[in-house]
């Protein structure tokens, strides 16, 4: 959201399709205002979808291991609670079918469970439901905005790749589910019904990404069917790299509709007229000279796209034509204005379905940037506060910081919860799944249990697995404490941005009033990086510079296998 009036990048008049009428805020109130009931999930946090899997997971287990639930149905009825977010497509059909099947098998189930079960896959079937339907509406409530206005799509024919990824990616856990499922593997497991069921939802995940690639193709490739309605609306790229679509008439960007990931069509699979355009004009021009040019300019955007990343900024408003109806799941394309004047408009195609914002999130996340606002605002006064009183104190050396309480105590919360997971059990899922988690707890909790940053006149010194590696004053980028992250971006360097993570409570934070260990760090290294005369005097050594953190990598693996066998 921005709070002052903006003059979007304007589309030149000739890439506008004839008769295409602005999606104004009224039609644009009535699209959102077609959205099921707020209880209903529309659109979730991607870290939200991340973790709900393997909540299901441990759902499904759990109905197999204490509910006397055959591994396929509790696979099934876990399996509806991620499908209800990322798939209601499905639960209209599957979970009726399971109802059925949880009731005939008697007396085999508990009534308690039986009821618990039937309860929350009806509850499920009136979610997704309600998610279809209001899908429906917001196509007839686009369609009336368009006027029956239509277009040809701009990509020009160019060739369909939508769903192609994910086809790959929704065929390993199909197959390693059916391996695991199928195979005598699962003998080593004490309880085979709970081993079964994960086998089972494995095998379901990979169904749920193969049937996103057919949903998503599918409807792309209905786009290409006939000319689509057409509207004229505003864009930007947000912080998240995935395009926001405003209303013709919100200048300020305060409501986004919805967000959409998408991806810029290369000229080389556009076809028609877009490639008559600029492909073969291009190569007749002097080629070192376009070559050179072209990277300049590339070079240029990026830097300003990272830069803007750095800051958590969203990209200028532009104008834009969008083709097809939008909805909660639809596959669209837009004619975006370019950045230069003296550039051709800009062609994206979803990447992702249509994922609409409801008023709680776009609430949500004014409140969310107003803090952010506030939290700079009190940074940068923190920040030129420590920078006048470096400047006042006598030289220092070097400047050190070091893992404290909260990366313990996150270390000791996160290996005792993994234990928990891994001691009680045996056969296949302990020492299988434990030996491939073993390999990421001797890989992370080194850093987060020792690592060290060192300031000196040239640069920042971090610590790791393979020594220390430096970053030099000009090269760094960005310097934040975003959330539960503590993260150090570079420009033009190898070392890539340098970040740790902990546990944290903000609002307890800002009730109590206190200042996090990341929050103190991130304060003093940006006084110095902005401020030359902040920073130390002299250069650090090889012992202030900390020591490499791989023996420590291989006690912990020693200590992981022992509890794994002994344990």
């Amino acid at each position: 959201m921005t709070t002052n009036l903006q003059q979007p990048r304007s589309l030149p008049a000739s890439a506008i399709p004839d008769g295409c009428l602005p999606w104004d805020g009224e039609q644009a109130r009535r699209w959102s205002g077609a959205l099921p009931p707020r209880w209903v999930p529309v659109r979730l946090r991607p870290a939200a979808v991340v973790a709900l899997v393997p909540a299901a997971g441990a759902l499904a287990g759990g109905l197999a291991l204490s509910g006397g639930v055959r591994g396929w149905v509790a696979a099934g009825v876990a399996l509806q609670l991620l499908w209800a977010v990322v798939r209601p497509e499905a639960v209209p059909v599957a979970a009726p079918a399971l109802v059925v099947v949880v009731l005939v098998q008697g007396d085999a189930l508990a009534w308690a469970v039986r009821a618990a079960v039937v309860a929350g896959l009806v509850v499920l079937w009136v979610a997704a439901v309600l998610r279809l339907v209001a899908r429906r509406r917001q196509r007839e409530a686009a369609r009336a905005a368009a006027g029956g206005v239509t277009g040809a799509l701009p990509d020009g024919g160019a060739r369909l790749g939508r769903g192609k990824f994910l086809v790959w990616v929704g065929a390993v856990p199909l197959v390693a589910g059916a391996v695991l499922v199928g195979s005598g593997g699962w003998e080593l497991a004490d309880d085979r019904q709970a081993a079964s069921a994960v086998g089972w939802f494995v095998a379901g995940l990979g169904v749920t990404v193969l049937l996103s690639a057919a949903l998503g193709r599918g409807r792309a490739a209905g786009l290409r069917r006939e000319p689509v309605p057409v509207l004229r609306v505003l864009m930007r790229v947000n912080k998240d790299i995935d395009t926001e679509v405003y209303a013709a008439d919100d200048l300020e960007a305060v409501r986004p509709l919805f967000i959409v990931a998408t991806s810029v069509l290369d000229e080389d699979e556009g076809e028609g007229e877009k490639g008559s355009e600029d492909g073969e004009g291009e190569a007749e021009g002097s080629g070192e000279d376009c070559d050179e040019g072209g990277d300049e300019g590339g070079d240029e955007e990026m830097q300003e796209l990272l830069d803007r990343l750095d800051h958590d900024q969203a990209g200028p408003l532009r104008e834009a034509v969008l083709y097809g109806l939008p909805y909660d799941g639809a596959e669209v394309q837009l004619l975006i204005a370019a950045g230069e004047l003296d550039e051709s408009p800009v062609v994206e195609r979803s990447s992702g379905p249509v994922r609409p914002l409801t008023e709680g999130a776009v609430r949500r996340r004014i409140a969310g940037e107003k803090r952010a606002v506030a939290d700079e605002a009190r940074r940068r006064e923190a920040v030129e506060d420590l920078a006048g009183r470096l400047r006042g104190q006598g030289a220092v050396e070097v400047r050190r910081w070091r893992a404290g309480w909260s990366d313990w105590l996150t270390v000791a919360l996160g290996v005792g919860w993994v234990l928990v997971l891994f001691v009680s059990e045996s056969g296949l899922w302990r020492y299988v799944f434990g030996a491939l988690l073993g390999f990421a707890v001797a890989a992370m909790v080194p850093r987060r249990l020792a690592w060290q940053v060192t300031a000196d006149r040239e640069g920042l010194w971090f610590n790791g697995l393979g020594g220390p590696r430096q970053l030099v004053w000009d090269d760094v980028r960005a310097v934040e404490c975003k959330g539960a992250e503590l993260r150090i971006g570079s420009r033009g360097s190898l070392l890539g941005a340098w970040s740790v993570s902990t546990l944290r409570w903000r609002r307890l934070e800002r009730k109590l009033g206190l200042v996090h260990p990341y929050d103190r760090v991130a304060t003093e290294i940006t006084a110095m990086w902005q401020d030359p005369a902040a920073r130390p005097a002299g250069v650090s050594d090889e012992r202030q510079r900390g020591r490499a953190l791989w023996p420590l990598a291989v006690l912990v693996g020693l200590g992981w296998v022992a509890v794994m066998v002994w344990g």
